[in-house]
């Protein structure tokens, strides 16, 4: 609504006492006051005077006639009001020339506005101003040795907009549309600056601004109220101008209420007088919003138009508040897309490097000729996708190589699928493989995705391959040669992308031969065929993978097992392990788990009778009857049947010794021996 000022009105006005403010962020501000009005003042946009400080309550004071006298009256104000430098309490009669002081503004009471004006030069000219939230207007009166600025003639921190319950009538319900398809659009930028240029245009095509601008602050966790912290994000002209931030007024204002400010007579502002390019900007009528959200000033938006016959007006304002806290809300957003990236990316880290720690834990242990040989032949056969063939006794370690070549492949980031062939019955093998649907066997209450199915764009790794019946043979050949399947109990197609690695202790020759195992499937297999080697033919490695089971075991069971003696490696590498590196693996968990302190000896280790005949003759050998000889000879003896046990493998003796390198060298000088010539 306006608010219409006849000329007759004009003299009354100019003669009814006034509030004038004599400094702070409204210097030069007046508001008249009237008899039967209560004039209230405060930080918050419903007040007749508006005073965007901080320390001004929301609902400070208010100035009202009682009694035949002007009085003030504090609200119960935070931080209280002051007239003539004494706070007060209760009601205080204002008398001509009284100031009260509210935070850092300075209010002077003049009881007859006219003659105080006139005496002091102050043009008092009323102009006919225009506000939805502020009434009455804002009057602004300028001293002559003040500083000119812009009119401010709307003020608003709410916007019909994005009320719940927003009546969409035909002037309202096209700027609603716009927000809602600005929103969708907002959603899908992830640059910030592309954002805020989204922003500006959607501005350009609802306001008859030519000119705008979105300004943040440096840091948006902890952002200011100082616009020197702001910095320029997006800039948008339409007459190709160069930006220029105008009128610290209008932004201190916009940023101090939180409000939309509407400023016109740009021109008055004294930046104008010392800068071209923005006279030649020639900028009418400006909007400031605030990008506020919760207690937190992020930014602003400033638009500016040069058209003097189609400013920006109140309804602009109140689009533009609304753009801002979309914006607002789209720029938390994006960091909070940033901080779960940051976080993705950190947990991605993390990730790898328990996968790369988990390699090296599970990656083949071992020095021997055949162990260099086997890694060898992984890192070639790993990156072909080739199906591979893995032989060996049970407990040597397949699944483990099995793993080497997933994690060395390109699917290495795919899932890694086992299935044990042997542990199910062919009924269940088949729906543990292939998967079953609903109500297709007794108990399948609902659909079952299979093994093949759950290692689609992976590896599965199928051992003891050998023990599958003939019938799941022929639909595992199929998915081998690529064709689909179909679930247990299903008629719909399956179709996976599979590296398949199986392994067997069986003798498959032998049982193609006698028909137990399909030959077209044994050459399909054996596109390439690794053999690993039983434990007891690489005894060289026995050492080295007791001590990685030793600290393995210590870390995980909390102990401090650090060494093994001497004579309990000895016994280590004498015994068969008929369960291969299993069997060592878990005598060594034993061990641990068992010894009393930090270094493991012969009655830490409890080996099985089963493994014993392999070394009976060593035993034999090491029992012999004593004989009268020095403990240097003896360990001189025990050092070179060591290295011949070796082959003259100085670091594996040295493991097998519990001794460094350098100090079996120093024993071998000592003892002057060296390698014998072996023609």
């Amino acid at each position: 609504m306006s608010l219409e000022i006849r000329e007759s009105d004009t003299a009354i006005i100019k003669a009814a006492p006034h509030l004038f403010v004599r400094s702070g962020i409204l210097e030069g501000v007046s508001e008249a006051l009237k008899t039967g009005h209560v004039t209230s003042i405060g930080r918050a946009p419903t007040n007749q005077l508006m005073i965007p400080d901080e320390l001004c309550s929301r609902n400070h004071c208010e100035v009202f006639f009682e009694g035949g006298a002007w009085r003030v009256r504090d609200l119960g104000s935070r931080n209280g009001t002051r007239v003539n430098s004494q706070e007060i309490t209760g009601d205080v009669i204002l008398i001509d020339n009284f100031q009260f002081q509210i935070g850092n503004t300075f209010i002077e009471f003049l009881a007859d506005y006219r003659r105080a004006t006139e005496a002091s030069g102050v043009n008092t000219e009323i102009g006919q101003e225009t506000s939805r939230h502020v009434s009455p207007q804002l009057h602004r009166q300028r001293n002559s040795q003040s500083e000119p600025r812009p009119e401010i003639v709307h003020a608003t921190d709410k916007t019909r907009y994005t009320s719940v319950d927003v009546d969409l009538t035909p002037t309202t319900s096209e700027p609603a549309q716009r927000l809602v398809r600005l929103g969708l659009r907002m959603s899908g930028e992830v640059d910030v600056r592309r954002l805020c240029e989204t922003v500006l245009d959607s501005l350009f095509d609802v306001t008859p601004s030519d000119i705008g601008a979105v300004l943040l602050f440096k840091d948006l966790d902890h952002p200011g109220q100082d616009p020197r912290n702001l910095e320029l994000i997006a800039y948008k002209s339409l007459n190709s101008r160069p930006f220029e931030r105008i009128s610290d007024y209008v932004t201190n204002y916009a940023l101090e209420s939180r409000a939309a400010v509407v400023a016109h007579d740009v021109k008055s502002d004294d930046k104008f007088s010392s800068s071209d390019s923005l006279r030649d900007m020639r900028a009418e009528s400006i909007i400031c919003a605030p990008i506020r959200i919760g207690n937190r000033m992020l930014g602003l938006i400033q638009l500016y138009a040069t058209n003097p016959d189609n400013r920006l007006q109140a309804d602009d304002a109140e689009f533009t508040l609304a753009v801002a806290d979309q914006l607002a809300g789209a720029l938390e957003n994006l960091k909070e897309r940033s901080r779960l990236a940051a976080g993705i990316a950190r947990f991605e880290q993390e990730n790898k490097t328990l996968r790369e720690q988990l390699l090296i834990e599970t990656e083949l242990v071992g020095d021997s000729d055949s162990i260099r040989r086997l890694r060898e032949r992984i890192l070639r056969i790993a990156p072909t996708g080739a199906t591979v063939l893995i032989r060996g006794e049970s407990g040597v370690g397949k699944e483990l190589v099995a793993r080497a070549i997933h994690q060395h492949s390109n699917r290495a980031e795919a899932p890694f699928v086992t299935m044990n062939c042997a542990a199910l019955s062919e009924s269940l093998l088949e729906s543990e493989l292939f998967g079953h649907e609903k109500g297709s066997f007794t108990g399948a209450v609902s659909r079952k995705i299979g093994k093949f199915e759950q290692a689609h764009g992976g590896t599965i790794f199928l051992d003891e391959v050998g023990e599958m019946s003939p019938a799941i043979q022929a639909k595992f050949l199929r998915v081998l040669e690529g064709h689909p399947y179909e679930r247990v109990g299903g008629g719909t197609e399956v179709r996976v992308d599979v590296r398949v690695v199986a392994a067997t202790n069986r003798d498959l020759e032998n049982s193609v031969d006698q028909g137990r195992f399909r030959k077209d499937l044994y050459f399909r297999l054996q596109v390439m065929e690794l053999l690993v080697e039983p434990l007891r033919d690489r005894r060289t490695d026995i050492a080295i993978l007791a001590k990685h089971f030793m600290q393995r075991f210590s870390k995980k069971c909390g102990r401090s097992v650090t060494s093994i003696l001497p004579s309990a490696m000895a016994t280590l590498v004498n015994y068969g392990w008929p369960g291969n590196v299993r069997e060592l693996q878990n005598t060594i968990e034993r061990a641990v788990i068992l010894c009393p302190g930090e270094t493991l000896g012969p009655a830490d280790i409890q080996l099985s009778a089963l493994g014993r005949s392999d070394s009976a003759s060593t035993v034999s050998v090491s029992t012999a009857g004593y004989r009268p000889i020095s403990i240097d000879l003896i360990e001189q003896e025990h050092i070179l049947a060591t290295l011949e046990w070796t082959k003259w493998n100085k670091s594996q003796a040295a493991h097998i010794l519990n001794v460094e390198r350098s100090t079996l060298d120093r024993k071998l000088k000592k003892y002057e021996v060296e390698r014998p010539n072996r023609r």
